[in-house]
């Protein structure tokens, strides 16, 4: 395991117990660490990701039994699984009364060939892990700026009907999800980085933190909503524009139809 930088406490505490616990797990190839561990972004606010590679044939026996393993790793206060992200696989934990917050993402050999980055080995078991690593290196999915275009001006005037009627929690919500899977992603590409949503967008990019706050209205009312919803659409037209390669089928009549709709809709409520 790299040294080269402090761990928070925490973590460094959860992995003092840890980690001898799976070496002593027979039926383990290894064990890893992503996200901010291999940045070693690590700040006391962290959680820790954790990758459990099992042997291909004893990965039934571990999954079924991934609740009991969980707990003797340490001093376990909650834990379940994450079909709500869309991975059964994973096992959404928290540790000790500090809390830790700990995803164990459980794995075969043969799967773990299959990732969005090369994470930090901590243990492994003959090697496997770091041959796989580096005969399949991690590939994050690339920011597809065709998908996103084909869908963003359907998308506001969507949030534009719900801001008629009233909706004024489904237009925060729409807010919300134009932020996190089409204007952070795209901030990111343009500045060169990978499309990880609105993750660390205050320390990352503190110059487009202006822009993105004119799509967080002051007040839960219907002409900052409306402003808001307008201020998503600009954004998105503006970092289009940066785009190295543009979109090749530019949706003009969308973005027209789903502008005017919105400004019918304000001035209808004016």
């Amino acid at each position: 395991m790299d040294q080269t930088f402090q761990l928070p406490e925490p973590i460094e505490t959860f992995l003092a117990t840890a980690l001898p616990r799976m070496r002593s797990e027979p039926t383990l190839a290894g064990v890893a660490a992503g996200g901010s561990f291999i940045e070693k972004r690590l700040d006391p606010y962290s959680d820790i990701d954790l990758v459990v590679v099992a042997k291909d044939a004893a990965y039934a026996e571990l999954f079924e039994r991934r609740f009991q393993f969980a707990e003797e790793l340490g001093d376990l206060v909650n834990a379940f699984t994450g079909e709500h992200v869309g991975e059964p696989r994973l096992l959404i934990c928290l540790y000790g009364d500090h809390p830790l917050h700990v995803d164990l993402k459980f794995v075969n050999l043969t799967d773990f060939t299959d990732r969005v980055e090369d994470p930090v080995i901590l243990w492994e078991r003959d090697g496997l892990l770091s041959e796989t690593v580096a005969a399949h290196p991690g590939r994050f999915p690339p920011y597809d700026a065709e998908w996103v275009e084909a869908r963003i001006w359907t998308w506001v005037h969507y949030g534009a009907t719900k801001l008629g009627r009233g909706e004024f929690f489904e237009v925060l919500d729409m807010l919300a999800f134009l932020r996190v899977q089409v204007l952070g992603p795209l901030s990111k590409v343009v500045d060169g980085q990978l499309p990880r949503g609105v993750r660390r967008l205050e320390q990352d990019q503190p110059d487009r933190v202006a822009a993105f706050l004119t799509t967080v209205p002051t007040s839960v009312t219907f002409d900052d909503l409306a402003e808001s919803l307008s201020s998503a659409a600009d954004l998105y037209a503006a970092l289009r524009a940066k785009l190295t390669v543009a979109p090749t089928n530019m949706r003009e009549r969308p973005e027209r139809v789903a502008r005017t709709y919105l400004a019918r809709i304000r001035r209808e409520h004016a």
